[in-house]
């Protein structure tokens, strides 16, 4: 409650306005245009705030978040091309909404269900995030090993296949293991190259994982000009009918998008995939989904912007990214001071209570600037691509060089820019090697921590019970899904 007052008179003051402002429509404009994402725009962000202050520049990652995850929606409903993948679930309806003559009405549903979303779980975020920091200051080394392992093998679930999942995963953490070892110091696997001694750079390593890939997949395409519905803003907004209607549909949706969001590396494709399908088990008319169901388009906007927040909650919490954007951002607190984890409200509680309340104010700049300029935002999408791939290939160079002004991160960038698309060609995800790579770190140095405090005992992994549940849920993650292929079909 003493840090109510310190952070409005924070976030009402002109530049962190401007730079929630800003962050908001940049994600929006981003998001809009397909085969661009948010964590591409953060990504290639982050070396433009190195002279901010650690709290403004988190605040307009943040701000970037929101909005980008909102902005996917219009290009989705109007051109059926999803501007992000969280928007895919939108198209099933919102197009076909559109064309039935009412693009007006599917934008104002997915715009006004986002806003919804977004604050519902801010009030999860705003109320959990504290308490649950206070709980995490209870657990021990071994406890945190196992809370990494429990998340990675999250990860490797919601992938299409547990092996690849785990294969990327691993391959995360493998690429994490040259330079300073953080448990002895010493240094390892650098091949005799002094350049690696402090390890890949997570900024380098992101970009070319994520901007620079998928330049390499947007050239590859055809830069066909897709037509687009036209539509005005008359008739956008949502009635209190239709929030009545809704009510149940869009709380539920909310929820489910926010617990998703919690979840390691599951993100908000799924949250709206399972909100979606929620959805429709309860409907009264489940043939309308996909098309044009309004409680279609509520449940997958509600859920996929309730996803951010969400998200937010083990990273300020926890220290743990539970998506790639939550691995850019932890990536942007190091580098600006802010140590994440459980620490960080206690170092810095007006840094956190700032990033929680920019979220909401971006929320609330989302939905004014979506109704304001969504059917506009079409036009993005017939830029021709040989300009967006230009123009992210030099901020890849410029951004990736800026961290440290040397050309070796610029080859780290390219190098992990080839990586990503052999990934993506083979059908591995993305995610859990960025994940693995920002979580082997912390891994491996609460075990050596731990194993140090024990005199080298493995004993307290199994006999602490917060660290005994963490690994058999972890192993059951793994080993559930090949134990249900095996079970004999029902007759």
């Amino acid at each position: 409650m003493d840090l109510i007052i310190p952070t409005l008179n924070y976030l009402c003051s002109p530049w962190p306005l401007f730079l929630i402002a800003l962050g908001t429509l940049s994600g929006i404009l981003v998001g809009a245009i397909p085969g661009l994402t948010g964590g591409m725009l953060i990504a290639l962000s982050l070396p433009l705030t190195f002279s901010m202050q650690g709290t403004d520049a988190l605040v307009l990652m943040v701000s970037m978040y929101v909005g980008s995850i909102s902005g996917g929606l219009v290009t989705a409903t109007l051109l059926k091309m999803p501007g992000t993948p969280s928007s895919i679930i939108t198209t099933l309806d919102g197009y076909p909404m559109a064309q039935a003559g009412k693009p007006a009405r599917a934008l104002g549903l997915g715009i006004c269900a986002s806003f919804v979303g977004g604050i519902i779980s801010w009030i999860f975020l705003a109320t959990l995030a504290a308490p649950l920091a206070a709980v995490a200051h209870t657990l021990g080394p071994f406890d945190y090993f196992s809370l990494t392992l429990t998340a990675l093998a999250i990860i490797a679930l919601v992938e299409k296949s547990v092996l690849t999942g785990i294969a990327s995963g691993v391959l995360g953490i493998l690429a994490s293991m040259p330079g300073t070892s953080p448990v002895t110091g010493d240094v390892r696997f650098t091949f005799g190259y002094s350049q690696l001694d402090d390890g890949f750079k997570l900024l380098p390593t992101l970009i070319g994982l994520y901007a620079l890939s998928e330049v390499f997949i947007l050239i590859s395409k055809k830069n066909a000009t897709p037509q687009a519905t036209h539509t005005g803003r008359h008739g956008m907004l949502m009635s209190l009918r239709d929030y009545k209607n809704q009510a149940v549909n869009l709380i539920r949706s909310s929820v489910i998008g926010t617990w998703i969001g919690v979840l390691p590396g599951i993100g908000a494709s799924i949250g709206s995939v399972t909100a979606y399908t929620a959805a429709k088990k309860f409907s009264k008319s489940p043939e309308e989904f996909g098309n044009g169901s309004e409680d279609g388009i509520v449940a997958s906007e509600s859920a996929n912007n309730a996803t951010v927040a969400g998200a937010l909650i083990p990273l300020l919490s926890l220290g743990i990214p539970a998506s790639v954007v939550d691995a850019i951002l932890i990536g942007a607190m190091i580098i600006h001071g802010l140590q994440p984890g459980p620490l960080l409200m206690n170092s810095d509680p007006l840094a956190v209570s700032s990033i929680i309340g920019a979220c909401l104010v971006a929320n609330v700049f989302m939905f004014v600037f979506m109704l304001i300029i969504s059917p506009s935002l079409t036009r993005l999408a017939s830029i021709p691509r040989y300009l967006l791939t230009s123009g992210i290939m030099v901020f890849c160079i410029i951004g990736s060089y800026s961290l440290a002004n040397r050309m070796f991160d610029v080859f780290v960038m390219l190098a992990f820019g080839i990586l990503g698309l052999g990934m993506r060609k083979l059908g591995l995800g993305l995610a859990p090697f960025v994940i693995g790579f920002v979580l082997g770190p912390i891994a491996e140095e609460n075990l050596g921590a731990g194993l140090m405090a024990t005199n080298g005992s493995w004993a307290p992994l199994i006999t602490r019970p917060v660290s005994l549940v963490l690994i058999l849920l972890a192993i059951s993650l793994v080993v559930w899904p090949s134990l249900k292929k095996r079970q004999p079909p029902k007759l």
